[in-house]
């Protein structure tokens, strides 16, 4: 079994499906699973050394599906099984149906980001919960920086993929410029910290009161601190985590049996406290693990109505070395200067000496990406969209990306100390 799934939902995995009817009926005594990178899977499939593909999300299912290598599921135990599966929750599909009619892969957990709030931190703040990511970066958010206790955080894009793929949802979202300055704006209202679990941390410990997180983050802050709750924002991207048989294998019969029970008897898998997933079968919720569970069953009811962004992939991969590294340059390392323009801002706002149109032109100044001088050239440029395809790849060179980084770093100080010095 190749899978991108951690040790502990494996583990966990392994012992229930080994002491279930389904292995005793199918014979089966013992479940490999082959923890690998995405890119040494294809050699493995078609060399037959494979039956199931579990975990890794909708990208890599399609991929596989497209080149062929995904066995359409069609006996009559597992049809059963997908026919207890909604066809999509949250708008995203949590099946993949072939032209033919045929379900190629099947989604056994609903994987989302979002943020997770420190309910009692944000009323003793006097703030309202977010409804959306751009809530964390707005000037009422600032209530927290002008009562000495900044309320947000999100991790350093370099150190942390699921703040990563935030950023990017974000900049799909509200489109690139203004999502740089609701990624720079929350950050100005907050915290930066070296990792996601310490964004997830500060939640639960009440350090902060708001914080971009995965959702199974979310799920276990919940179930350390009654007073933290996960919110899944409309302007965020849902998607089912497939399993799917492959090409080649030698034994689909039994294969075809283990997605079944994955996505039937084996959704308790979720429910344990380390592991702390979302199901796929709403049939989860009424087995005895389930019904301890009205936190992760209130979010499920509401994702199954939720709109959410198409998030594009191919879009997101195409700058995502520009994203982390501009995050790293223009806001982590300048951290300092720029709360200290944002709190004038608030300052200069909350004592009437700025109107709240002046304070929204100078906050989108202050998160628009910079405009900077090109180390190649020398010229002056904008960090467009376009630029940023254009020298994204460039950035895996460390003598070009240490270059650029510095030179976007001095154009996001300059900017903001000379916004800061237009504030009265």
């Amino acid at each position: 079994m190749l899978t991108r799934h951690p040790t502990d939902i494996l583990d966990l995995t392994r012992t229930l499906f080994l002491q279930s009817d389904v292995a005793e009926k199918y014979g089966i005594k013992d479940v490999v699973f082959r923890p690998l990178a995405a890119a040494q899977w294809r050699p493995i499939i078609e060399q037959g050394q494979a039956d199931v593909a579990w975990g890794g999300g909708p990208t890599l299912f399609d991929s596989l599906y497209k080149d062929g290598l995904l066995l359409p599921l069609e006996g009559d135990e597992v049809k059963a099984a997908i026919a207890q599966i909604p066809k999509t929750i949250a708008g995203m599909p949590m099946m993949r149906t072939g032209p033919d009619g045929k379900v190629y892969w099947v989604a056994w957990a609903v994987s989302s980001f979002g943020i997770t709030i420190n309910t009692k931190v944000l009323k003793t703040v006097g703030l309202p919960e977010p409804k959306s990511w751009a809530d964390l970066a707005s000037l009422d958010y600032g209530k927290g920086v002008l009562q000495g206790f900044p309320v947000t955080g999100l991790a350093r894009l370099t150190r942390s993929t699921s703040n990563t793929r935030m950023a990017e949802i974000i900049l799909q979202a509200y489109g690139w410029d203004q999502g740089w300055v609701v990624i720079t704006l929350t950050a100005a209202n907050g915290k930066i910290f070296g990792g996601s679990e310490a964004v997830r941390d500060a939640v639960i410990a009440g350090d902060i009161g708001a914080g971009w997180t995965i959702d199974f983050y979310g799920y276990t802050a919940q179930l350390q601190n009654p007073d933290t709750k996960y919110i899944i924002p409309p302007d965020t991207s849902v998607n089912g985590d497939p399993i799917a048989v492959v090409k080649n294998t030698k034994c689909r019969a039994a294969a075809e049996a283990f997605v079944a029970w994955v996505i039937t008897q084996g959704q308790v898998v979720v429910f344990d406290p380390k592991i702390n997933r979302m199901p796929v079968n709403p049939n989860a919720f009424n087995t005895p693990q389930g019904q301890k569970r009205p936190d992760l069953k209130a979010i499920y009811d509401q994702l199954l109505t939720l709109k959410t962004i198409n998030f594009n992939d191919t879009l997101a991969l195409s700058v995502e070395n520009v994203v982390m590294y501009y995050f790293d340059a223009a806001i982590t390392d300048n951290a300092d200067i720029l709360q200290q323009a944002w709190a004038k801002l608030l300052n200069a706002l909350n004592s009437g000496k700025i109107d709240r149109a002046t304070a929204e032109a100078l906050a989108k100044k202050l998160g628009e990406p910079v405009t900077f001088t090109d180390p190649d050239t020398g010229e002056q440029v904008k960090l467009t969209l376009e630029y940023a395809v254009k020298i994204n790849d460039k950035l895996a060179d460390p003598t070009y990306r240490d270059k650029i980084s510095a030179a976007w770093r001095e154009a996001a100080r300059k900017k903001y100390q000379e916004i800061a010095s237009q504030i009265p």
